[in-house]
């Protein structure tokens, strides 16, 4: 009989030996499914301990940094968690990225190997300098071992992973995940969706998302199983929750509006016991669709940051008393809304929120100076992330999203920094540009680059389009270009008057 609680798991000091004691617990439980194909929690613990032997003949430093840059597989997980109980860090990188960006990123990390397959490989060795960083072909050699690989002593407090997200500013930046911070986010979000070992989890989201890999962690902290999906349409996303008996599906808004445009004699959801957004406001009107769609399921509304995993969540049962509101702190989050000063903000009074507790990660990698301004002392003096959210909380306690202090674009549930975006059109030609975020149905925002005089060689619209859509992420590509043909307006540091053109640019996409 497999572990069927949470608080039946005896206390764990590394994320792998969650798979460790599901194994032990339940060793013919199904722990992933890819299509029709299962790999059990026995099996799953064998591939991670022979992964794992690999990787420290490979690596035998403690703390490098392993890139796993794979579509959804079993090999992608094995990986990842092979490469924490090595020892080392994990470093899942999104399959959808450029050569490039993946380069970049593997530099940024100090990657010391990367684990991929032979199409990415060859692509990435056509990015220009070349990438240095040793590899594993996953298709051409695989790990053997005969199992029973012992990790060394380590520490809860060691790094286990790094997310990758974008920042306002910059470059994308590594936020320094803990064994804590993933082993209380997944105690916290399986205690509250009440997940068990008989759920089976949809992992839609990119495991490169903490809230993808939230996905692994959860149910592999109950023994639950879960459904890997690589997925074009939101109509592969509405048939895999039929033919899997999906019962958990957490999704980002741009998914569930696209849920909505899809067949009703698909995606019927029968099975859903729950189903919970997060990565940016879903529309009440898309709430009620989704609960006329799936009425068995529970709707569960989550907020939360990379940089502390999540902070809150809202009860079905406040649902249609509070459908606006991001809810209230989840177990082990002590969340606070504070004023400029750090003193706290009277009920319904906007402030900063600010997030306290086991689930606040360490910084970002490499980045002293960025971590020093999200990651500083609370109001009691404790370590806390300032999240950029100005929110209010209402007399009881349940918090309600105003506006974000930052000039991040929040668009298809990822953060896109405007900074990567203009950085990309700089290098086709276009040195005055500024990117930013417009309203949009669908996207939640929607990118619109703002371009300034050019020089005369610059590309046209058309031309300058096509490069982006080489040069970067589908999610990042502008919806449009605006072309104004004059110098953009500047403040008083001669710096770009952003909050100026985005105003001018809603005005102008206003009735799109």
């Amino acid at each position: 009989m497999g572990a069927s609680s949470l608080h039946s798991a005896p206390p764990k000091r590394s994320a792998d030996a969650l798979i460790r004691h599901q194994a032990a617990a339940d060793p013919d439980a199904v722990a992933l499914w890819r299509g029709p194909e299962t790999l059990s929690y026995g099996e799953l613990d064998h591939r991670v301990d022979a992964a794992a032997s690999a990787l420290r003949q490979r690596c035998p430093l403690r703390g490098s940094r392993i890139a796993v840059w794979l579509d959804k597989r079993f090999d992608t997980v094995v990986w990842l968690f092979a490469a924490m109980r090595a020892g080392h860090v994990a470093l899942p990188v999104n399959p959808a990225l450029r050569p490039a960006q993946v380069a970049a990123c593997l530099s940024d990390a100090g990657a010391a190997l990367l684990v991929s397959d032979s199409a990415r490989l060859a692509a990435l060795d056509n990015v220009a300098g070349k990438c240095t960083v040793d590899v594993i072909d996953v298709e051409a050699a695989q790990a053997v071992g005969l199992g029973g690989f012992e990790p060394e002593q380590r520490s809860a407090d060691e790094l286990a992973i790094l997310f990758y997200t974008s920042g306002s500013t910059g470059a994308p930046k590594g936020v320094m995940v803990t064994h804590t911070n993933l082993l209380a986010g997944a105690t916290s979000v399986a205690s509250y969706l009440q997940n068990r070992a008989d759920d089976r989890l949809l992992a839609a989201l990119p495991l490169s998302f903490d809230a993808g890999f939230s996905q692994l962690s959860t149910a592999f902290a109950v023994g639950a199983s879960v459904v890997l999906l690589d997925h074009l349409f939101a109509s592969d996303v509405a048939r895999a929750i039929d033919e899997h008996a999906i019962t958990g599906l957490t999704a980002v808004p741009p998914l569930y509006l696209q849920l909505l445009a899809t067949s009703a004699n698909t995606g019927k959801g029968d099975s859903l016991r729950y189903f919970a957004n997060t990565g940016g406001h879903l529309p009440r009107a898309a709430w009620q669709a989704l609960r006329a769609r799936w009425p068995k399921a529970q709707p569960i509304a989550m907020y939360g940051l990379t940089e502390a995993f999540r902070a809150s969540w809202l009860p079905p049962f406040e649902f249609d008393q509070r459908p606006d509101s991001m809810g209230i702190a989840i177990p082990g989050a002590r969340l606070h809304v504070l004023r400029a000063d750090g003193s706290r903000c009277a009920p319904d009074e906007p402030g900063e929120l600010v997030q306290q507790g086991s689930l606040v990660t360490r910084g970002y990698w490499n980045d002293p100076a960025r971590s020093a301004e999200r990651f500083r002392a609370g109001p009691d003096g404790e370590p806390a992330v300032w999240s950029g959210d100005t929110v209010r909380q209402d007399a009881d306690g349940y918090l309600y999203f105003v506006a974000r202090r930052d000039e991040q674009i929040k668009t298809s549930g990822y953060r896109v920094s405007p900074t990567e975006v203009e950085s990309a059109a700089a290098a086709l030609g276009v040195p005055e540009c500024v990117a930013v975020g417009v309203p949009d149905p669908l996207l939640g925002e929607a990118i619109v680059l703002v371009v300034g005089q050019t020089p005369a060689a610059a590309p046209d619209v058309e031309t300058l389009l096509h490069g982006l859509r080489g040069a970067l992420a589908s999610w990042q590509v502008p919806r449009s270009i605006d072309h104004l043909g004059t110098p953009l307006p500047r403040n008083a540091n001669g710096k770009f008057d952003r909050m100026l053109i985005r105003s001018e640019a809603l005005r102008r996409h206003r009735h799109d």
